[in-house]
């Protein structure tokens, strides 16, 4: 086929999205989709659909699936997270004792950072699990995981608006480049299980292929990112993450507007440096977004998902419950529903860990981490919703179990 006819065969797609001809479509992981900046804005009330692509066709198959959740990474990066940048041009581990210390290039760039490992029990030369704690971890963790502590601040400072460019990830790319702080700290966390498979599981004692993340509030919202985003993760604990977690934008907007004390996209971004500046142009019309975050659970299907909330007001009980049920029904049609968890108890202060959580917790550390037993079937709110009123449009979910 000549370079002309390639040419038109990716635009006659571009123009059905009503796209200008110059966004040309983009493959990879064998599938061809808008590249980031190329989605339209939308006039959408309701969750985006996850069953339909931009240009309209519906999901029908696992493999569209895949190529939706291409689409779906790409939307969240165009409106509200900035761009995820491919991995360095080159990175060198070593491990001296308990600290891995990473040397990583980036075009002209450079940075050399060290990473606290302790490692699990009984790992061998094999290796055990391990989780990486963004800012540290709130929840109980059985003694067979090891911890790999994650310094998120040093890799994208997140002190106020003004500290979007600070830190190491930065360094590398640039004081301008248009990535939050949570999206950095999952291109972070991709470097640090570069680390662990270069080295490999007998000098590290960590199996890179059994890693959980988590972290609470502003961190669990960066523990979902990280989870959402590299897609080598096994296991994701978000905990109480909230509004740019596991509220809905435009659910929260909606409890906002009843009188509800509660976070919005027009307040964090002038709160903190977590997402692109490219949001601010859109935190006064979330509707016209086409993606919300229960893209975000969508994206981590079908891995292990365990999301912690609770009531109170700040972190929109409603919006946690209805973006995550949402979520919820992907990992349904994926055949896996009891993959994700969802837990709203309440009840208690933020970021402490209601005991009545724990045995639902531990059953997901013994499916994905220590290979041992399944997961419950957790879906506890005290919220009272109305599904219907957020995915009443969608489309019919296809059957998309093996």
């Amino acid at each position: 086929m000549s370079t002309l006819l390639k040419l038109a065969a990716l635009l006659l797609p571009v123009a059905a999205l009503g796209l200008p001809p110059s966004d040309l479509l983009e493959r990879q992981d064998g599938c061809t989709t808008p590249a980031v900046g190329a989605y339209a804005d939308v006039s959408e009330k309701n969750l985006p659909d996850p069953w339909k692509f931009a240009s309209g066709s519906a999901v029908a198959t696992p493999a569209d699936f895949a190529c939706r959740q291409a689409e779906m990474s790409k939307i969240l990066q165009q409106f509200v997270l900035g761009d995820l940048p491919p991995p360095p041009d080159s990175l060198t581990a070593t491990m001296s004792g308990s600290s891995m210390s990473l040397a990583i290039k980036v075009g002209s760039n450079s940075k050399t950072i060290s990473v606290s490992i302790t490692k699990p029990s009984g790992g061998g030369t094999a290796g055990g699990p391990a989780l990486i704690a963004v800012g540290g971890a709130s929840i109980p963790v059985p003694g067979a995981v090891g911890r790999i502590a994650f310094g998120n601040d040093a890799c994208a400072a997140q002190s106020n608006p003004a500290s979007h460019g600070t830190g190491w990830f930065f360094d590398l790319h640039g004081k301008t480049h248009s990535a939050g702080a949570t999206l950095a700290w999952a291109w972070c966390v991709g470097r640090i299980i570069d680390g662990l498979e270069q080295l490999g599981a007998a000098k590290t004692g960590v199996d890179p292929k059994k890693l959980a993340v988590t972290g609470c509030s502003r961190n669990g919202k960066g523990a979902f990112m990280v989870g959402a985003f590299e897609k080598r993760i096994a296991l994701v604990i978000p905990q109480e993450s909230g509004s740019g977690g596991a509220a809905s934008w435009r659910i929260s907007d909606s409890e906002f507007a009843k009188g509800k004390n509660i976070q919005t996209a027009h307040q964090i971004v002038r709160e903190n440096a977590w997402f692109s500046p490219k949001f601010t142009t859109y935190v006064n019309k979330t509707d016209t977004i086409p993606g919300d975050n229960h893209f975000l659970a969508a994206l981590v299907a079908p891995r292990g998902l365990f999301v912690i909330e609770n009531d109170i007001d700040w972190l929109g009980p409603v919006s946690t419950t209805v973006a995550m049920r949402a979520g919820r029904t992907v990992y349904d049609a994926l055949g896996v529903k009891t993959n994700m968890g969802f837990s709203l108890v309440g009840g208690h202060s933020h970021c402490s860990f209601p005991s009545a959580t724990n045995a639902n917790l531990l059953s997901f550390f013994n499916k994905f981490l220590l290979g041992s037993g399944n997961t419950n079937d957790v879906d506890t709110s005290k919220a009272n919703v109305t599904m219907s009123d957020w995915i009443g449009n969608w489309s019919a979910a296809p059957r998309l179990a093996a």
